[in-house]
């Protein structure tokens, strides 16, 4: 009893702490980092699961690496010309064959049981509570919240503002764009002239801007990873033109509270479910010495 006593605590008092390290997780920049070798922090559940499959295929690829490596050395060292004068003469060999086959088809196989699932979260695209249109300029883009009535030209921020108040130069904007925490939010990204590519690797998310085609995405900042205060920048991903490398993109993750009070100072407005009244059926009065006709059933709902 003692020993499972001492478990029990030692367990709870981990879940404690694991719950106080989430709770206290500080706001992250999405930006490169000069001499950085790591990618982005994820913001998103499907940043986070490529991540993952990054490292996943990483393993595979350091695999097949060393065993050609391996290989070349062996075959450089046992059957150069001088180890081996007179080399044997043989056109086929069942069982190499059979097992350069079979094993690239197993690699295969385990790529596409961690991969097809991750195509389909992102391409996915659940019900949403934003809608996000994207365009893209020569060079600038336009985001638009079309339910709240808010629109932004956002350009890159000029490098003598951007030092004096403390932003990146080439990254920050000036129109960074608001984004609620732990909501779903569908993207709409089109063009307005040649084709550019939205993309910020901190949600895991790049689609291509064609003129007269709207392509789709979606992200949803998860609080435990990212929480409110945390700043996400990304870029034009698609040459575009002379100015490509001037098309930043600026998100800002804050509360809800605080979307809705930015929405309101860009002159939006914030959509509100209105109740309907309630229907009232009255039932004609029935003539003098007539028996009044009973009320209709209700119908069924489903």
């Amino acid at each position: 009893m003692k020993r499972g006593a001492l478990i029990a605590t030692a367990m709870s008092m981990s879940a404690m702490f694991a719950g106080d390290a989430w709770a206290a997780v500080s706001p992250i920049i999405g930006e490169p980092t000069p001499g950085g070798i790591e990618m982005q922090p994820a913001a998103t559940e499907v940043g986070a699961n490529i991540h993952e499959f990054h490292s996943f295929l990483l393993w595979i690829i350091v695999a097949i690496s060393v065993f050609v490596l391996a290989l070349l050395l062996w075959v450089i060292v046992r059957y150069n010309r001088r180890a081996n004068p007179t080399p044997k003469k043989f056109t086929h060999n069942m069982l190499v064959e059979v097992i350069w086959t079979v094993v690239p088809v197993l690699i295969l196989v385990a790529i596409a049981w961690k991969s097809f699932p991750l195509l389909y979260e992102e391409e996915r695209i659940p019900e949403a509570e934003l809608t996000l249109k994207v365009t893209g300029n020569s060079w600038f883009w336009n985001f638009e919240y079309p339910d709240q009535g808010v629109t932004l030209a956002a350009n890159m921020l000029p490098e003598e503002d951007a030092r004096a108040q403390g932003r990146p130069y080439l990254l920050a904007t000036t129109a960074p764009v608001l984004v609620p925490v732990d909501t779903t939010v569908r993207v709409l990204v089109t063009s307005n002239d040649v084709i550019h590519s939205f993309a910020v690797p901190a949600f895991g998310v790049k689609e291509d801007a064609i003129q007269g085609r709207v392509n789709e995405t979606w992200f949803r900042i998860d609080s435990r990873r990212a929480p409110p205060g945390s700043v996400f920048y990304g870029q034009c991903s698609e040459l575009c033109g002379v100015n490509h490398a001037y098309m930043p993109v600026e998100f800002h993750a804050v509360t809800r509270a605080e979307f809705e009070q930015w929405i309101t100072s860009q002159g939006g407005t914030i959509a509100t479910a209105e109740v309907a009244p309630a229907a009232t059926t009255t039932t004609p009065a029935a003539p003098e010495g007539q028996t009044p006709a009973a009320a209709p059933a209700a119908q069924p709902t489903r």
